[in-house]
C-alpha cells in the first residue's frame, strides 16, 4: 500500500529499513519555521564601534514557511531512517497541518500535547550567503511544560533537544532514574539554562551534542573544558558545519569530514538531521566514528533541500552515499 505525503505519493521505498522499528523518545520544540535567504553577507553591514546599537534591515530573496522545531526535525529524520520516534512536546491550536504532515511521514503525533488557546511555536531564520544565521524564536505553546506521564518501558533511547526549559531540566534526572540511556543537546537553550542545570543535564548522559560555538558557550558557562566534560558524560560530539565533526571519548577521539552536499540550499535543520543519523548508527551498534559519518550523510540530504523536513531518502540510498562519501561500506548486517 502506498503512503501519501504533501508532495505526492510516498511509496514503501521511502520506508528506510526492514528491521523492527525501535522507539526513541525525542523531546524538544515543535515549530513553524519561517526561513528567509539574504544573498549578501551580514558581516558587511556590521559597524564595529556601533555594535552596541545595531539597527539593520535586510531585503530577502526567498521566504518559506516550513514544519520545524528540534523535536520535529529529529523525529522526521529518524522516521525516514526506519525508526519509531515519539515526540515529547507541546503544540498549539494551529497544529493540524503539522499533525497531518507527521502522520504522512511515519511519525505518530499522538504523544504531542496540544495547549488550547495558544499557537504553535514559531521560528524566524535569516541566512546569508556564507550560511551565517540570525534567528528569533517565539515559544507559543512551547512555554508550557509537557506535564504528561512519559513511558520509558520498551524505549531504546531518548534525546533531549532544545525546547521547554522545565522539560529540559526535569528529563535528565527522570531518564537516569528509569535507567534509560539519553543524549543531551541543549543547543539554543544554553543561554537560558543555568550553569547548574547544564551540568545536571550533561552528567550521566551517554552523548553530549553541540556545535563548535555551542560547545564554547557550554565551556564558558559551566567552567568545564572537553576533558572536564568527559568526566561527566560518556561521549562528546562537536559539529563544525561543512568542516565535519569530532567525536571524543575518555580514551580516544576521531575527526570526521562532512559529507559533500551537491547543492547547499538551506543549512537550517542540518544539525538535527546529523543527530538522527548518529542515533541510527548507535541503534545499529556501529562504532562512534561510523555513527558520525552516518550523521554527516543524513545532514547532507537536509541541506540540499529548502526547509528542514522536505528532503527524502531511502535507506539503500543512504548506504550507497555513505560508501561514495567515505570509501567504505556501512558495516551493517542484512
Amino acid at each position: 500500500m502506498p503512503f501519501f505525503c504533501c508532495g505526492g505519493i510516498l511509496t514503501r521505498k521511502y520506508m528506510a529499513d526492514e528491521r523492527p522499528k525501535r522507539k526513541i523518545i525525542v523531546s524538544g520544540s515543535i515549530a513553524f519555521d519561517r526561513i528567509m535567504d539574504y544573498h549578501g553577507l551580514f558581516a558587511e553591514h556590521l559597524v564595529p564601534d556601533k555594535i552596541h546599537s545595531i539597527n539593520l534591515s535586510f531585503t530577502v530573496e526567498k521566504l518559506s514557511v516550513e514544519f520545524g522545531g528540534t523535536a520535529g526535525n529529529i523525529a522526521y529524520n529518524l522516521a525516514l531512517l526506519g525508526e519509531a520516534p515519539e515526540i515529547i512536546a507541546t503544540a498549539g491550536i494551529d497544529f493540524g497541518p503539522y499533525r497531518s504532515h507527521l502522520l504522512l511521514s511515519g511519525v505518530d503525533p499522538t504523544p504531542i500535547r496540544v495547549i488550547e488557546g495558544e499557537l504553535t511555536a514559531s521560528a524566524v531564520v535569516l541566512t546569508d550567503a556564507s550560511d551565517s544565521q540570525i534567528s528569533a524564536f517565539h515559544p507559543g505553546a512551547g512555554k508550557f511544560a509537557y506535564d504528561t506521564p512519559i513511558e520509558t518501558e520498551g524505549r531504546s533511547l531518548a534525546i533531549i533537544s532544545p525546547g521547554n526549559i522545565e522539560d529540559m531540566t526535569m528529563l535528565p534526572s527522570y531518564y537516569r532514574k528509569k535507567g534509560l540511556r539519553y543524549c543531551y543537546d541543549p543547543g539554543q537553550q544554553i543561554t537560558a539554562l543555568t550553569a547548574e542545570q547544564l551540568k545536571d543535564g550533561i552528567s550521566g548522559a551517554y552523548i553530549l551534542f553541540a556545535s563548535d560555538y555551542e560547545f564554547g558557550l557550554i565551556a564558558q558557562k559551566t567552567g568545564w573544558a572537553a576533558g572536564s566534560i568527559l568526566e561527566h558524560v560518556t561521549n562528546l560530539v562537536v559539529t563544525y558545519g561543512v568542516k565535519g565533526s569530532r567525536v571524543f571519548t575518555k580514551n580516544a577521539e576521531w575527526t570526521v569530514k562532512a559529507t559533500f552536499a551537491e547543492d547547499s540550499e538551506d543549512p537550517t535543520g542540518a544539525g538535527d538531521a546529523y543527530r538522527a543519523g548518529f542515533i541510527k548508527g548507535m541503534l545499529l551498534g556501529l562504532p562512534l566514528e561510523t555513527c558520525a559519518k552516518l550523521g554527516g550523510v543524513v545532514a547532507a540530504y537536509a541541506v540540499e533541500k529548502y526547509g528542514t523536513q522536505t528532503h527524502r531518502f531511502t535507506f539503500p540510498e543512504v548506504v550507497e552515499r555513505y560508501k561514495k562519501s567515505y570509501g567504505e561500506k556501512l558495516p551493517i548486517k542484512n
